[in-house]
């Protein structure tokens, strides 16, 4: 799916632009989750497990942009990327009524309303859709994303101990999350 371009303006007074990746975005868009990922321990892989190369990153890129099921957006703050999203629509009777979500933002980025303004976006794209139910899951610790989420109405619906180990040994909980549409 391509999601249209849309300007937004952050907390701090500066710009950025919501829109779909393009494959020309392959090596920054690598670049900028090795990042992430190596700021916090709530996303699911460290930087070393991201091991696509930059083609594949524009293969990726392109499956996104040409896919009816599955909408990514990405966040660029003086053209650079700042965080992406994604919303997965569910497949068939059973489960198509229900969409996943997920989130990743750059930390010098955090606290801009840069989360906020893609949530209203996905979950605009999910009632066009037809969905029902979106679900995400988050982190034991990772506060900053909780009161987000919830500030969107999710709702903890179940708890799965020891679901993450990090390197130093430490295990998280993961919690499943919904919001009814």
């Amino acid at each position: 799916m391509i999601f249209q371009p849309k300007t937004i303006t952050l907390k701090n007074g500066k710009t950025a632009v919501l829109k779909t990746a393009s494959p020309e975005n392959a090596a920054e868009m690598l670049s900028y989750i090795k990042t992430a990922s190596g700021e916090t321990d709530f996303l699911l892989r460290y930087p070393e497990e991201w091991n696509l190369t930059v083609a594949q990153e524009e293969a990726w890129i392109q499956n996104l942009a040409a896919s009816s099921g599955t909408l990514a957006i990405a966040c660029f703050v003086d053209g650079k990327v700042a965080g992406n999203c994604e919303i997965s629509f569910k497949k068939g009777m059973k489960e198509g009524h229900r969409a996943s979500v997920a989130i990743a933002i750059l930390k010098a980025y955090w606290g801009l309303g840069i989360g906020s303004a893609m949530f209203a976006e996905l979950i605009s794209t999910a009632k066009n859709y037809g969905t029902e139910i979106m679900e995400l899951d988050y982190l034991q610790g990772n506060e900053r994303a909780l009161h987000l989420y919830e500030k969107f109405g999710f709702k903890t619906v179940s708890e799965i101990p020891n679901a993450i180990k990090l390197k130093n040994g430490t295990y998280l909980s993961e919690f499943h999350m919904q919001k009814y549409l």
